[in-house]
C-alpha cells in the first residue's frame, strides 16, 4: 500500500461524510472498501472498529493500523532478500532470491543491476527498505 497524504485522506473522509456530520459510519467505509477492492464483512470490520461510525481522528488511526500491518508484512519479503541482514538488498541477494523463486531464468546480471537501478532513488547501487516498497508497490518485482 502506498502512502496517502493528510491532505488526501482529509478529501477522502469528507467524501465519505455525505451529512457533513464530522462523523462516517462502519457502512459508509465498508462500501468504500468493497468499490476500492478491499473484501471485508460489515461484522469483521466492526470488530475492527468498536464504534458504530468515526470521526477524522479515529479514520486516521485505521489508515494508519492498516499501513502499518503492510509495512510488517513488506519488513518479512525484505528480510527474505536481505541474505546478509545488513538492511540493503544488493545485485547478488536479489539475482539469488530471484533465482529460487524462478525468476531468473532468462535475466542476467546486469537485468538485476538494471532493475535496481530504477529504484535505487540514492544511487548506492543496493535497494534500502524504502525502496523496496517502491519497488514492490510498482509490481518490481
Amino acid at each position: 500500500m502506498s502512502s496517502i497524504s493528510t491532505n488526501d485522506l482529509q478529501k477522502l473522509f469528507k467524501s465519505l461524510d455525505k451529512d457533513n456530520s464530522g462523523r462516517i459510519s462502519i457502512s459508509e467505509l465498508h462500501a468504500l472498501l468493497h468499490r476500492i477492492g478491499i473484501e471485508t464483512t460489515l461484522e469483521d470490520l466492526q470488530t475492527l472498529v468498536p464504534r458504530t461510525d468515526l470521526d477524522y481522528a479515529d479514520f486516521l488511526s485505521l489508515y494508519e493500523a492498516i499501513a502499518n500491518e503492510n509495512d510488517e508484512d513488506l519488513w518479512q519479503a525484505f528480510k527474505v532478500f536481505d541474505v546478509d541482514d545488513d538492511g540493503f538488498i544488493s545485485c547478488e541477494e536479489l539475482k539469488m532470491a530471484l533465482t529460487k523463486m524462478g525468476f531468473m531464468e532468462k535475466k542476467s546480471r546486469e537485468d538485476v543491476r538494471d532493475m535496481i537501478h530504477v529504484y535505487d532513488k540514492n544511487s548506492d547501487g543496493v535497494i534500502d527498505f524504502d525502496e523496496f516498497k517502491d519497488m514492490m508497490s510498482s509490481g518490481g518485482v
